[in-house]
């Protein structure tokens, strides 16, 4: 594994897979991004639907994108008929998140997802809602609040990764109880739909002390 400081505000981590992880965080306004990358007309044209927070975000996450890619010319992003966002002359796999000031990028050659939450208590309230019976009761007290962000963070991956919409978090996203070790999350991931014989590894991490970072990537050689 590799990191690569390419400005300041962001990091670049580059695996032994070609997968590659970014993360930047939000100073900037919309100006900037558009100075640096050219939308085309499909982005534009959904561009100008976003609402408050979004269309900063979005600038943000494809201009990161291209930054990771090293690319002179930039590959447009666009989203399949399931709203997936893919790359149109590309054959890597491609997820985004964002969470407050925090966007994050994954670009692979296998199938990826990625996810990105700030660190809070209230996820207690909702944790019913996407785990099953099995994952909570086998949560341990003591680290509590870090593993319930991972869950959801991994459930997010792992939907993001199969790209339909049409997916239960409690019952059809099984995620493995995580080892942790010097601070990393991992365990495996499947999504239970038909068509889809894939198993993901999951990575989980600690970024800017309280926001978790969790990227899902397909095992199948």
């Amino acid at each position: 594994m590799a990191y690569i400081c390419i400005m300041p505000l962001l990091e670049h981590t580059v695996l032994d897979n070609k997968t590659e992880i970014g993360v930047w965080k939000l100073e900037e306004d919309s100006d900037f991004f558009l100075s640096q990358i050219e939308l085309s007309a499909t982005e534009k044209e959904y561009f100008k639907t976003l609402k408050g927070k979004r269309p900063l975000e979005y600038l943000c996450s494809r201009f990161l994108l291209h930054k990771m890619t090293g690319r002179d010319v930039r590959a447009v992003c666009v989203k399949d008929d399931a709203g997936k966002p893919f790359l149109k002359d590309s054959k890597y796999s491609i997820s985004f998140s964002h969470s407050h000031e925090l966007v994050a990028v994954i670009a692979s050659p296998k199938v990826v997802g990625i996810d990105i939450q700030k660190i809070v208590p209230k996820i207690e309230r909702i944790a019913n809602k996407f785990l099953n019976v099995h994952e909570l009761d086998g949560i341990p007290p003591g680290n509590r609040i870090q593993e319930l962000h991972y869950f959801w963070g991994a459930k997010e991956c792992l939907y993001k990764a199969y790209g339909r919409k049409k997916v239960e978090f409690k019952s059809e996203l099984l995620v493995e109880a995580p080892i942790i070790t010097e601070g990393i999350f991992s365990s495996e991931g499947y999504v239970l739909k038909e068509n889809f014989p894939k198993i993901f590894n999951l990575k989980g991490r600690i970024i800017m002390e309280d926001y978790l970072l969790v990227t899902a990537i397909e095992t199948k050689e």
